[in-house]
């Protein structure tokens, strides 16, 4: 049996546990999930087996669904962080993987929609990396 897994939104408002085995990993750098997640891509767990028990402040979870498009995304109606959403009719949990409190064992399956990346997320190897705000 797999342990539950431990997430929560930035305010704290949303807390929850995802029981089950995660499928794949995919860091989507479509225009959709660019602007979804304000930055280079989104970065979401998926699974057909796993289920999400709410644990604290499930009313203010809200979901968003690009009018004629499979393209959703739920979030604390508090602070707007990313959380865990069911699609496709319920037949798959996504969830966002910076919302998750707990470490977890799977690593990105594969990048994806790379053909509309931003311009800017090109050789970003050679960006200087820093343990903390720049000084």
């Amino acid at each position: 049996m797999t342990q539950a897994i431990s997430g929560s939104c930035l305010c704290g408002t949303v807390r929850f546990e995802v029981s089950g085995g995660f499928d794949a990993f995919f860091l989507c750098h479509c225009s959709r999930c660019r602007k979804g997640s304000g930055s280079a891509h989104a970065a979401n767990l998926f699974s057909s087996s796993a289920a999400v028990a709410w644990l604290a402040g499930r009313e203010q979870v809200k979901s968003w669904r690009v009018p004629e498009s499979r393209h959703e995304r739920s979030f604390c109606g508090a602070c707007g962080s990313a959380l865990p959403g069911v699609q496709m009719d319920g037949a798959l949990l996504v969830v966002p993987a910076g919302c998750l409190d707990d470490p977890i064992a799977i690593q990105p399956t594969a990048h994806i929609s790379c053909a509309s990346r931003a311009d800017w997320d090109d050789g970003l190897e050679h960006v200087a990396r820093l343990d903390g705000l720049p000084g």
